[in-house]
């Protein structure tokens, strides 16, 4: 197939290019730079400029294409505190991309995060609300929501739609995420801490894995799939942290909740939140079976701590 990705060069879309180049596909990569650019060429993908603003650009390369995976997401005004105008960015995109596909029986794959529901480990079937109206509760996760719902709906009007929800933490060298900034802040305080008893879990994936995820989305996914790319269920956060201190030479603190703010910055909502998730479904429904390192072997090999 001939693959448009939105968000290729990113950290996960710089593992899903080679996994579909080298599954025999041809990747064409939407780039807003010059490094961008340069990364995808070097991958071995074509490359189109431009942004998710650029809704033009978005229906051209959606419609000469033969399938769609879509991982870009504003994640630098998301985190300084624009999600409104993130969310509705993303939205924007999704309807664009459907659009050009509508009728087509063409796949398109996009990326979305597990649930989170108190109480149990949360599935495939969990999280799904009918109400696209959500998106106007104005945080990030109905957003985001909302917008998966509506690629699932496109499910009605021929095309093959499937949201790939990613664990908390897609792990492995290089990743920049709340694993890393847990790491940074245990640096800065001297301290590796957790929230409470750090009971709370959660589910995690490595990113190579969750890149063959996407492919077999793509390739084999029926339509209105909803996918978890989870290879952990869930992992305290308490044991995360452990790690994080012997690795570090740094004493492992509880941190009261009244205190989260002030100690762990942005990241204290993560980190107190409960983010179990089950894969299984999804694993038997496209035979997939993550094959790399979980969280915790991966940290105790070194690289995040160079």
């Amino acid at each position: 197939m001939r693959v448009f990705v939105t968000g290729a060069s990113g950290w996960i879309g710089s593992a899903v290019v080679p996994e579909l180049i080298g599954a025999g596909h041809q990747v064409v990569g939407l780039a807003r730079s010059d490094a961008s650019a340069d990364a995808l060429a070097g991958a071995g993908a074509d490359v189109v400029r431009g942004t998710l603003d650029d809704l033009d650009v978005l229906r051209s390369a959606a419609a000469a294409s033969d399938g769609v995976v879509h991982l870009a997401f504003k994640h630098d005004i998301a985190f300084t505190g624009d999600f409104a105008g993130a969310g509705e960015a993303d939205r924007r995109a999704v309807e664009v991309i459907g659009e050009a596909l509508v009728g087509s029986d063409r796949p398109f794959a996009i990326a979305a995060g597990t649930p989170s529901v108190p109480g149990h480990v949360a599935t495939e079937r969990d999280g799904h609300d009918p109400d696209l109206a959500a998106a106007a509760r104005g945080d990030a996760q109905h957003v985001r929501a909302a917008t998966t719902e509506l690629a699932l709906s496109l499910a009605a009007r021929g095309v093959r739609s499937s949201a790939v929800r990613l664990a908390p933490t897609n792990h492995g060298e290089g990743d920049n995420g709340f694993v890393a900034a847990q790491i940074g802040i245990a640096r800065d305080r001297g301290v590796s801490g957790y929230i409470g008893d750090g009971a709370n879990r959660w589910s995690a994936a490595h990113r190579l894995d969750s890149a063959r995820l996407f492919r077999l989305a793509l390739e084999e996914a029926p339509a209105g799939s909803t996918l978890h790319a989870v290879a952990e269920e869930g992992l305290p956060v308490r044991d995360i942290a452990e790690v994080i201190g012997r690795q570090l030479g740094l004493p492992v603190v509880s941190v009261a909740a009244a205190d989260a703010g002030a100690h762990f910055g942005w990241l204290a909502g993560p980190l107190a939140s409960e983010r179990a998730a089950s894969g299984a479904l999804t694993r038997e429904l496209l035979g997939w079976e993550p094959v790399h390192p979980g969280l915790v072997e991966d940290l105790e090999q070194g690289h995040y701590f160079k």
